[in-house]
């Protein structure tokens, strides 16, 4: 293909940029504020110390499990919502929003009973006894008390994925952005009046810092609903959403179909993250810190082009549910090379910038100088991770959430965990070059997403009269 082709092919002009910004920079803007504050909130609990940072660090691994079964569940109804939205079909919205509802309370109810009963052995699988001197005792009492009070918080975490999902999904990106910046606002201010006492509050350290999560997911939950009943001219699929949970038995059957492989495929996903750091921790508690801190911080610089891919959802979606497959198509190429792009340039910054940011915490110099080396490892890889997000939701806009499995979750399964486990625990390599090997596993993923991809298998309406 000759060089204008390929520039036509994967180059937009500038109102295909201007309206990819106009979805994308609101979820940019309030995932880097939400990651921002983190990062803030990680440095005020890691000014406490190496152990009760890891403590909420494998917590947050915990939770981490049930946020991704969340967006899972919730993503089989809203491939179905994007293309009602682009049909008109105000009432399908209704349904599928109905359905994230009833799905989210069954999956909170199950994820409290399992962190209300497995919450010691859970965080006790990360703490290994090693040579650097960890307090795990310490580490597993600052996790538990953690844990204790942000379960209380799932609830209104549901409810707002329900909302900012359909929103999102019917294009309101900023509503959402505007709800998310004020919560993580409050997450910031309460984190630092709770963990250390400030303003005659009490110094509630880690507990301080869940108390203040929590408080954040109620605020948020209620500017998100309060707006969306109140502007009904903008939202006519709220009308009468809660009148009744009923859904149509045939869309019921049909979001399930699809959806329940992206409900599996982010249950498995998220464990396996989470058993991969498990993986990673058999080397000490010093690898806890140092994964905690490296990944609080490569979340605040991936935040641009994993974005991208909800964006790549969304557009793609919606031409989909229009019957305009050549848009969708042509769409797709350009949004996939212009996610890559971005994570080029985010690896860029970060490569120069990882060894100032674990200066920021109160632990020791292996911890900071292992953290750096570990965000320069991820950072090298992201263009194949924004190549590979892009095309799964790719492969997910056009309801193909078989194969979405089998690329996501159960890749990870069968090749990522395998080189992790045996290189972890039967080999001396340092824990960074373990990294290297897992990450250079998903070569054979992009391969696979390229062709899925290039053959068309996406271009699907499923939504058509």
């Amino acid at each position: 293909m000759e060089r204008s082709g390929l520039r036509r092919k994967f180059v937009g002009d500038r109102a295909f940029y201007r309206m990819v910004l106009a979805v994308v920079m609101p979820m940019i803007i309030q995932n880097g504020i939400t990651n921002f504050v983190s990062l803030l909130d990680n440095i005020m609990v890691g000014r406490m110390g190496t152990e009760p940072m890891s403590g909420v660090s494998i917590v947050n691994q915990l939770i981490f499990v049930y946020n991704l079964c969340i967006f899972g569940g919730l993503a089989g109804a809203g491939i179905f919502t994007a293309q009602y939205f682009g049909r008109g079909d105000e009432r399908g919205i209704r349904y599928t929003f109905r359905f994230k509802v009833l799905l989210g309370t069954v999956l909170t109810v199950l994820g409290l009973g399992i962190y209300h009963f497995f919450g010691e052995p859970l965080i006790s699988l990360y703490l290994n006894e090693s040579g650097d001197g960890g307090d795990l005792a310490l580490t597993l009492q600052s996790g538990l008390d953690y844990l204790h009070v942000m379960m209380l918080g799932l609830p209104a975490f549901m409810l707002v994925q329900a909302y900012t999902s359909t929103l999102r999904e019917c294009s309101e990106t900023v509503l959402p952005m505007k709800a998310g910046i004020t919560a993580v606002l409050v997450n910031l201010v309460f984190n630092y009046l709770l963990i250390y006492g400030h303003a005659g509050f009490p110094r509630l350290g880690v507990v301080g810092a869940a108390v203040a999560t929590v408080l954040s997911r109620y605020v948020e939950m209620a500017i998100v609903m309060i707006w969306t009943h109140r502007h009904l001219d903008k939202n006519a699929w709220a009308r009468g959403a809660w009148t009744s949970m009923q859904v149509p038995g045939d869309l019921m059957r049909q979001i399930a179909v699809k959806g329940l492989p992206l409900l599996l495929n982010e249950a498995l996903w998220s464990s396996a993250m989470a058993f991969l750091n498990q993986c990673y921790s058999v080397r000490g508690l010093s690898v806890v810190a140092a994964m905690n801190i490296s990944s609080t911080i490569t979340n605040l610089f991936n935040t641009v082009f994993l974005s991208m891919g909800s964006a790549v959802s969304i557009l793609v979606g919606q031409r989909l549910g229009a019957d305009d497959m050549e848009g969708a198509r042509d769409t797709d190429n350009k949004m996939i090379a212009f996610s890559m792009f971005l994570a080029l340039c985010s690896a860029a910054v970060l490569i120069v910038l990882a060894p100032l940011f674990p200066h920021l915490y109160n632990t020791s110099d292996s911890v900071r100088s292992l953290s750096a080396t570990i965000m320069q490892v991820f950072a090298i890889f992201w263009p194949q991770v924004a190549f590979m997000n892009a095309t799964y939701f790719t492969l997910r806009s056009g309801g193909k959430t078989i194969i979405t499995f089998l690329f996501d979750s159960v890749f990870v399964w069968v090749i990522s965990i395998p080189i992790a486990f045996l290189l972890s625990r039967f080999t001396d390599i340092p824990i960074a070059w373990i990294i290297a090997c897992v990450q250079a596993g998903d070569w054979l993923k992009c391969i696979l997403g390229y062709v899925l991809v290039k053959k068309g298998v996406w271009l699907h309406n499923m939504v058509a009269a």
